[in-house]
């Protein structure tokens, strides 16, 4: 007779919590107030330290849009994050109204700084358009057979009209129409984000984003005093980067979304070092006396912002689109390189600030730009593949505040309300990435997955069972509750169509059937939902890790397609693993698991994942596209 199976790993002993005494409540409330304290008294020093009443203004809608940032992307449903980062970055292209500012000399610049001008306005163009095209690709993809028919191009009308009046208005003489339109803009960017609360309302918010950037830079040529050759000039800019931009969204599929998003915020990142060095160079050759505190400060954040932006989004775009390993860089005293590098920065920072005299205020300028861009592309590389989920939504944060600084330089409220609602959204959406990996943002940026284990981690012990195709399409056709969980590995294998089709196959015959998504599962928030989306799945059965979990112990057969760590129950059964305290997918409770992935190999984390071994889990290895493609066959017939 065979030998009896070997005996389960113990369970870990569950700790209950005690109860909360009064003096717990009371230890929370004052830890509170103290945060509170902090942060009042932190106000009261912008206070002291403010050098005008101009500075104050800008303070006061920085903080505010902030607040209001913070609420509004909140309030945006997980399906929806990767259209928030387009739109976002679409948004973030209002760098061009810096880029703007700066130009001149005619049909062709004639100056240094007008060469940066023209650059940071003609890839700010490149951003817009295809952020826009881009954000109105996904969010058409989640459009159902049964929706309503809608007519958004009938906006179009309220835009021309409100762009043509505010052109007659400011050429009449009425100059405060300026300052409407750019309220009209922040209103419209805001109305943008806001919109992607619901599926319902998120094609009107993207109407709303692309009539707040279309009334922003309509402001902006409006407060202009230009001869007509440059007008040329900005169309010619305007023009020649929408155009290019189209020409990049178009290819855009879901699976290239992630690297496409990292370009394109690595166009932000070196529109807002062009715009900020242009910015000095101009003051310095026709104003130097405007090179205050203020200003100065603003242009070395612009352009140490933005040069981190742009090359740790280059680096991004390389580990994505397959160009570099996805393996994290380890240079010997990679932290010390770090440490060093931002130290440097900071002390051009502080040199150019200062501005003892031109020449070493360029040098300094010049220093903060090769440095920031060399932080930024060390901190990047040094960073593995599957954790971009969490750089690309740090990088968006980044292009945000950037902008934030540039309407600071500029004296443009507009600039930094749109910034506030960039940066506040990456950071929301980082926060969401890591907590949906249990680690924090400084062990994602420094390296390394997640902190030290307490101890050995558990052996489980056990043998997988391998199936069949036969198999898995005998207990589909038996079930009567169905959850198919995809990871990355359906991404990859362009598996969708071919899930979907299963899915409506057992929806016709009468299972409920439904998808679970993990938040970090793809390479950027919400990809997956995204590229459900293209294969036609419903987003109504498309449901979040919160929403499903609950639902495996009543579910008769979960298909694992292309996932690892997102439903490794190691994360709950072993305190010592290294992704011990991570939310992960519990498909293990269901009646039956089937998992398909290529081998038996661990996930990123390198944690051994025992739902392979249980006794309700079968594996089918092999490509998943293939194996999918022929149970959609056998289901069909």
């Amino acid at each position: 007779p065979p030998p009896p199976p070997p005996p389960p790993p113990p369970k870990p002993e569950v700790k209950v919590a005690p109860p909360k005494t009064e003096e717990d409540y009371k230890a929370e409330f004052m830890t509170s107030s103290r945060r509170a304290t902090y942060g009042a008294l932190a106000l009261l020093g912008v206070g002291v330290v403010s050098p005008n009443a101009a500075f104050s203004s800008m303070f006061s809608t920085f903080a505010l849009s902030g607040v209001i940032g913070y609420q509004v992307v909140w309030g945006v449903v997980p399906a929806l994050h990767s259209p928030l980062m387009a739109v976002t970055n679409a948004i973030s292209g209002m760098t061009a109204i810096g880029g703007m500012y700066t130009m001149g000399g005619g049909i062709f610049p004639t100056s240094t700084a007008e060469v940066l001008g023209l650059t940071a306005t003609t890839i700010s163009a490149i951003n817009i358009s295809g952020g826009f095209i881009v954000t109105k690709k996904m969010l058409d993809l989640f459009k159902r057979p049964t929706d309503p028919p809608e007519f958004y191009e009938l906006y179009g009308i309220p835009v021309a009209a409100f762009v043509g009046g505010y052109a007659t208005t400011a050429l009449l003489g009425f100059t405060e129409t300026s300052s409407i339109a750019c309220t009209a803009s922040a209103l419209g960017c805001i109305g943008g984000i806001a919109g992607l609360s619901t599926q319902e309302t998120a094609r009107l918010g993207a109407v709303s984003g692309m009539s707040g950037v279309a009334f922003g830079i309509a402001a902006t040529i409006g407060s202009l005093e230009w001869p007509m050759a440059n007008y040329v000039q900005l169309a010619a800019a305007l023009g020649g980067g929408g155009a290019a931009g189209y020409a990049i969204a178009k290819r855009v599929d879901p699976t290239s979304l992630p690297q496409t998003v990292a370009a394109f915020h690595s166009l932000v990142g070196l529109a807002a070092v062009f715009a900020a060095s242009a910015d000095f160079l101009e003051h310095v050759r026709h104003a130097p006396e405007m090179l205050d505190a203020v200003r100065m400060s603003s242009v070395g954040l612009a352009t140490m912002i933005g040069g981190v932006t742009a090359t740790g989004s280059l680096v991004a775009f390389g580990k994505l689109n397959g160009n570099l390993g996805s393996a994290p860089l380890a240079l010997p005293q990679r932290d010390m390189i770090n440490a060093v590098t931002a130290a440097s920065m900071l002390g051009c920072f502080g040199l150019f600030v200062a501005n003892p005299t031109p020449m070493t205020s360029v040098a300094a300028l010049a220093g903060m730009s090769v440095l920031s861009g060399g932080l930024g592309w060390h901190m990047t590389a040094s960073i593995g593949g599957a954790d971009m989920p969490v750089v690309i939504t740090v990088l968006n944060s980044y292009s945000g505040w950037a902008l934030c600084a540039e309407g600071f330089m500029l004296e443009k409220p507009l600039l930094t309300t749109v910034g506030a609602l960039i940066g506040s959204s990456g950071a929301i959406l980082t926060h969401i990435m890591c907590v949906a990996m249990n680690r924090d943002i400084v062990s994602v940026l420094l390296g390394g997955y997640g902190t030290a284990p307490k101890g050995p981690a558990m052996v489980f012990e056990g043998e997988a069972k391998m199936t069949d195709v036969d198999t898995v399409v005998d207990r589909l056709k038996d079930a009567k509750e169905v959850i198919i969980v995809p990871g990355y590995g359906l991404a990859v294998a362009n598996g969708q169509y071919a899930v979907a089709d299963i899915a409506k196959s057992l929806k016709a015959s009468g299972v409920n059937v439904r998808f679970g998504i993990h938040p970090v599962a793809g390479r950027m928030p919400g990809q997956l939902n995204v590229l459900l989306a293209e294969a036609g799945v419903p987003y109504d059965i498309v449901l979040e890790m919160e929403e499903i979990n609950e639902d495996f112990p009543n579910t008769d057969l979960t298909i694992v397609v292309g996932a690892n760590d997102t439903v490794n129950s190691a994360a709950e059964e072993d305190p010592n693993s290294v992704i011990a305290g991570m939310p992960v997918l519990q498909v293990w409770k269901s009646k039956h698991v089937v998992v398909m992935k290529r081998s038996m190999a661990a996930g990123y984390a390198g944690a051994e994942n025992p739902v392979f071994l249980k006794e309700n889990t079968d594996m089918l290895l092999g490509d998943a596209k293939k194996m999918l493609d022929e149970i959609r066959a056998k289901l069909s017939t």
